[in-house]
C-alpha cells in the first residue's frame, strides 16, 4: 500500500531511532530522505520503488552505525591494551584499570578492584566520579556482590541496589546500578572489578562487552605485574638468609641519604659480624655455617621495628639501618641486641648447644660520612676495630664531619 510523504518519513525516523547513530548524523539522513521524497512527489507521487529506496537507506544507516560502534570498541581496546602493557608495577596496573573503566561507562559513579587469592579479597584500587582515587568505602562482605562474583566466576548485574536484598543493609548513598566482573586467567579468578553508576537499570550490551574486554586485559596485566614483582623481589633478596641483599642495601642507603638531606634528620648504620664464625665453618663445614646464618637472620628479623632495615652485606656480615637514629639511640639498640642474642643458641651436629656472639660498628649520617659509601665504610672500619680489640661489643666510627645542617627550604 502506497503511503503518504509524512508516513514514509515517520517510518524512516523510527527505524533510524532504533539504531545507534549520533543525533546529527540521523537528522542529516532524514533531510536527504525528505528531499528524495519531494523529488518523487514531483514525478507523480510516492511509489513502491521510493519506499524501497527509503528502506535501503535506513538499513545501510544502521549498518554504518554498527561499523562505527565496532571501530570505537577496537579503538578503546587498543588504548586499554597499550596502557596496561606499558606498566609492570601492580599498583600502576590497578590504577589504570579503574581509570579505563570510568571512561567506558556513561554516568559512572565509581569503579573498584579487589584482588582475590586463597578465598580472600584484598583492596586493590578505586576511582570515583569526583576523581578521588584509592579510597576504600567498605571491605566486601562474605555474602556480598564481590565475594559472590569471585566464587561463582560469573558476571553479576544489579539493576537497582536499593531494591536488591544483597544491598538491604547498605548505606542510603549506595543507589543506582552495579556490576561485578571476575578478572580471570583461565579458570583462576585473580580479582573482581566492580562498576557502579548513578542510574537505575541494566548496563547496555555494548558497555558490558567493553567492560568484559577490559577485565580480560586486566587479568593478564595483573598476572604479569605479580610475576615482575616476584622476579624483582628475588633479585633483591639473599637466597641463603632471605634478607635483602647488597643490591637492596645500596638502594636503601641512597634513599635514606636523600631523605635525611630533605628533612634534616640523621640515621644510623650498624655493621655486624658473627664472632667465631670461621671456627664453626672449619669444625662443622659450610652447610652448617649456612644454617647458623639463616637461623640468626630469622631471629634478628623477629626483633626489628617496622622501620628498621636488615640486610646481608656479604659472608657473615649483616648490616642494619636505623632511620632517624643518632649515636645514642644506635648504641642503645646495640646493647638491646646483645641482650636478645643472649637467648639465641645453636645446636651443633654433636648435640651440644652454644651461644653466638656479634661484634659491630656504628656510623651515623652525616657525622661519619656524607655519602652512602662513606657511611658504610666508616661502620665497617668500626667493626674491624671491634673484632680486633672489643669482641662481642659495638664501637662507634671515628668522626669525619660536623652535625647535620638544617635543610634548605624547598623551592
Amino acid at each position: 500500500m502506497i503511503k503518504s510523504h509524512q508516513e514514509l518519513i515517520e517510518i524512516a525516523r523510527q527505524k533510524l531511532q532504533d539504531g545507534r547513530l549520533p543525533r546529527e548524523q540521523r537528522e542529516s539522513i532524514l533531510q536527504m530522505m525528505n528531499l528524495m521524497i519531494e523529488m518523487a512527489d514531483q514525478d507523480g507521487g510516492p511509489t513502491g520503488s521510493t519506499a524501497k529506496l527509503l528502506t535501503n537507506v535506513t538499513h545501510h544507516a544502521n549498518l554504518l552505525a554498527i561499523i562505527q560502534q565496532q571501530a570505537a570498541e577496537l579503538d578503546a581496546l587498543k588504548r586499554i591494551t597499550f596502557n596496561l602493557t606499558s606498566n609492570l608495577q601492580l599498583q600502576g596496573v590497578l590504577d589504570t584499570v579503574v581509570t579505563e573503566a570510568m571512561h567506558l561507562i556513561t554516568d559512572a559513579h565509581d569503579s573498584h578492584i579487589f584482588l582475590y587469592q586463597d578465598d580472600q579479597l584484598k583492596f586493590g584500587a578505586s576511582l570515583d566520579a569526583q576523581g578521588v582515587r584509592n579510597r576504600l568505602f567498605a571491605m566486601p562482605r562474605q555474602d556480598g556482590l564481590t565475594y559472590s562474583v569471585a566464587r561463582s566466576k560469573e558476571t553479576m548485574v544489579i539493576e537497582d541496589m536499593r531494591s536488591h536484598p544483597m544491598f538491604s543493609k547498605s548505606p542510603p548513598e549506595m543507589e543506582g546500578s552495579i556490576t561485578g566482573i571476575p578478572l580471570m586467567m583461565g579458570e583462576v579468578v585473580v580479582g573482581v572489578m566492580n562498576m557502579s553508576r548513578t542510574l537505575v537499570g541494566g548496563f547496555t550490551s555494548t558497555e558490558m562487552r567493553l567492560l568484559s574486554l577490559l577485565a580480560d586485559q586486566a587479568a593478564v596485566a595483573v598476572i604479569n605485574a605479580r610475576l615482575h614483582q616476584a622476579v624483582s623481589a628475588q633479585a633483591l633478596s639473599d637466597t641463603l638468609t632471605g634478607l635483602p641483599n647488597r643490591r637492596a642495601l645500596d638502594a636503601r642507603m641512597d634513599s635514606e641519604v636523600k631523605r635525611s638531606i630533605r628533612y634534616g634528620r640523621s640515621f644510623s648504620v650498624l655493621m655486624m659480624d658473627l664472632d667465631g664464625f670461621k671456627s664453626i665453618n672449619d669444625t662443622w663445614g659450610h652447610l652448617f655455617g649456612d644454617q647458623v646464618l639463616f637461623e640468626l637472620a630469622q631471629f634478628m628479623s623477629l626483633n626489628l621495628r617496622s622501620t628498621d632495615f636488615l640486610a646481608r652485606y656479604g659472608g657473615d656480615e649483616l648490616t642494619m639501618i636505623l632511620p632517624e637514629a643518632d649515636i645514642s639511640s644506635a648504641g642503645q639498640f646495640g646493647d638491646k641486641l646483645h641482650k636478645q642474642l643472649a637467648n639465641f643458641e645453636i645446636t651443633q651436629p654433636d648435640g651440644n648447644r652454644r651461644h653466638v656472639g656479634i661484634s659491630g660498628g656504628i656510623a651515623v649520617y652525616p657525622r661519619h660520612g656524607r655519602t652512602a659509601s662513606e657511611i658504610l665504610r666508616a661502620a665497617d672500619e668500626a667493626l674491624y676495630r671491634a673484632k680486633r680489640h672489643a669482641r662481642n661489643s659495638f664501637l662507634t666510627a671515628r668522626d669525619t664531619t660536623g652535625e647535620l645542617q638544617s635543610p634548605k627550604p624547598l623551592k
